[in-house]
């Protein structure tokens, strides 16, 4: 492995092999500090466990905060070897179930499986930067709705729905000099919804009450809160065809993504998108964009 990543990317890597992740975790901070063992570790090896632990400081242990590691220290436990050999009742008492969990790591017992499906998201937000100043309503609104139909894009490839949007945008707060004005605005999504054009409806009105003329916006952005799994999301009384539109979602998302991104776009978003950051310094894509990649040719 360190070999293949070396070959591919020239980083050089370490590798920490045990059997929970607070031991791996250690494992690996002993490659990168011990050159004897060649960037490879496995605490599999009683011996080598031993060594390792009785070597590492108490307050460098994954998951070990300020306070506790000095709560340890007052009590003699100065390394990962002598918390290992504390008392589960008393490492709950001083730490909490999390001090409790982390010793039984240490033990090479996993304090809970592996999870398999990543804890689900409260909240999420596009925002972006102007290149030049917004200064017309109709501007802003294209930018907008370019983050509110990202933010449905993001809701649907998690399987969420929000209830809740913000819609923001300021001035550039670093030139005092000139006129300063935030605007901000939320509203209620009912029902909640991940689809596109919703998001967008619901950012104008947010927008339309925030907007005040003769300012110069620099930024702006989309909030999404209150998200639900979109299976058991509450039900209203008098909903429209929701299928027709997950359908109509569902269209658009596979154009974009077969055809590029924003090759089908709202109206109110348009195509010219000035108020893009420009981006001429970016570094090349070379592993995301197959147009990137270098091409050599031997003459």
């Amino acid at each position: 492995m360190q070999d293949q990543v070396r070959q591919w990317t020239t980083i050089p890597t370490c590798v920490g092999i045990a059997e929970t992740k607070t031991l791996a975790k250690l494992a690996n901070a002993a490659a990168k500090k011990n050159p004897s063992m060649g960037g490879v570790a496995d605490l599999r090896d009683d011996a080598l466990r031993d060594d390792v632990m009785h070597a590492f400081s108490v307050g460098d242990v994954w998951g070990v905060g300020g306070a506790t590691a000095r709560k340890l220290t007052d009590l003699g436990i100065m390394t990962a070897g002598t918390l290992h050999d504390m008392p589960m009742k008393q490492a709950r008492a001083v730490g909490t179930v999390v001090l409790e969990r982390l010793v039984a790591e240490l033990r090479g017992l996993p304090s809970a499986a592996v999870e398999m499906v990543a804890p689900q998201r409260k909240g999420m937000a596009v925002t972006r930067s102007f290149g030049t100043p917004v200064t017309t309503f109709d501007r802003l609104m294209g930018a907008l709705t370019e983050y509110a139909m990202r933010a449905g894009e993001k809701l649907r490839h998690h399987g969420l729905v929000a209830a809740r949007l913000t819609a923001f945008f300021h001035t550039n707060r670093h030139k005092p000099d000139r006129p300063q004005y935030a605007g901000s605005r939320m509203v209620t999504l009912h029902p909640m919804t991940n689809d596109s054009l919703e998001l967008i409806a619901a950012a104008r009105r947010a927008a339309e009450r925030a907007w005040w003329d003769g300012y110069a916006s620099t930024k702006a952005g989309i909030m999404l809160d209150d998200l639900v799994a979109a299976d058991i999301r509450p039900r209203t009384l008098f909903e429209e065809d929701a299928d027709k539109r997950a359908r109509l979602m569902g269209a658009l998302d596979e154009i974009n993504g077969r055809f590029g991104k924003w090759t089908a776009v709202t109206a109110s978003q348009g195509f010219k998108r000035e108020w893009k950051l420009p981006s001429e310094m970016r570094s090349p894509s070379w592993t995301t964009s197959i147009a990137e990649v270098p091409t050599v040719r031997a003459r």
